[in-house]
């Protein structure tokens, strides 16, 4: 099953040329995801060839106007194109009213449903979940209620080792021994640990939005096979990280190295740095796998045993 993560905007409060605002889409499995919708999100998606009408899910971390504004021009898109599947879309608590204001003075009538639900920003919450993956809150310090997003597949069945089973098996038999489950044959018990090899490792993507440095977020993170952390300045900018609840690149790569991810991206870059190996190589001097979350990058997290 694919877990890939495509970049589509990666600066912080406006845009800059090459340079996007913040915005990411997340494909797993059969399963594609929008995180945040900040300005020509619809762009991009339409730059990298992904297709609006198989988004699922939208997860808006704030209500900075970066990390939005692109959902009104998004959804009455989907809606010209006459998208009739639900969209769920989870946000903060406010985002139904600037929705509800955008779509009443311009007289739009959306063809489609929009389920809309408040994130819960004090604490950790489970906030969707199908038959592979959930999704949850991680709480984040800004200057309006924030959170971050982590993305984490359910532990996965035995795997089944066909030249170890009897012919005829029946088909529930499978599914048993694919639970870890022994059962009965023909008279005779086939034990699951005989015919089978343990599950892949599960995956793991955080994504972890606007915030002031905060270890609260390691514990949240431990462990995971990706980590997105902004990093807005370098760290000699590190009063105006702390004025404005941002972090700086090498606190980010500080939370990835005590965190003991296997990967770091950095983002949501402040405008103020044209080259941003700089940022690059400040998170680097913490935490060496570390790259740049820069537009139409696509991360992928390979299955492993």
């Amino acid at each position: 099953m694919s877990f890939e993560i495509t970049i589509l905007g990666s600066s912080a409060a406006v845009p800059v040329k090459g340079r996007h605002m913040t915005s990411q889409h997340v494909r797993i499995g059969n399963h594609q995801f929008l995180i945040d919708c900040g300005e020509a999100t619809q762009h991009q998606l339409l730059e990298m060839g992904i297709s609006l009408h198989k988004i699922e899910h939208i997860f808006i971390s704030h209500l900075h106007g970066d990390h939005f504004f692109g959902l009104p021009g998004l959804l009455s898109t989907m809606n010209i194109q006459r998208r009739t599947a639900p969209l769920y879309i989870h946000g903060p608590r406010g985002l139904d009213e600037v929705l509800l204001a955008s779509f009443k003075h311009s007289n739009t009538e959306l063809n489609y449903k929009i389920c809309l639900y408040d994130n819960p920003t004090m604490f950790p919450d489970v906030i969707f979940e199908n038959d592979h993956i959930t999704v949850e809150t991680i709480p984040l310090i800004h200057r309006v209620p924030c959170t971050g997003f982590l993305f984490r597949e359910k532990k996965k069945q035995y795997r089944i080792i066909p030249e170890k089973l009897p012919s005829g098996l029946p088909f529930d038999a499978f599914r048993a021994l694919k639970r870890g489950e022994d059962i009965e044959f023909q008279g005779e018990t086939i034990q699951f640990k005989d015919v089978t090899l343990p599950p892949r490792r599960s995956r793991s993507y955080a994504f972890c939005s606007d915030t002031k440095f905060s270890r609260s977020v390691i514990s949240k993170v431990y462990g995971v096979d990706l980590l997105y952390h902004e990093s807005t300045f370098m760290h000699r900018h590190l009063e105006r990280a702390n004025t404005t609840f941002h972090t700086t690149a090498l606190q980010a790569g500080q939370i990835a190295k005590e965190a003991k991810v296997g990967k770091l991206l950095i983002g949501h870059f402040s405008a103020r740095y044209g080259d941003l190996k700089v940022l690059l190589e400040e998170s680097k001097t913490e935490f060496e796998n570390t790259e740049l979350a820069k537009e139409g990058r696509k991360f992928s997290i390979i299955e492993r045993d």
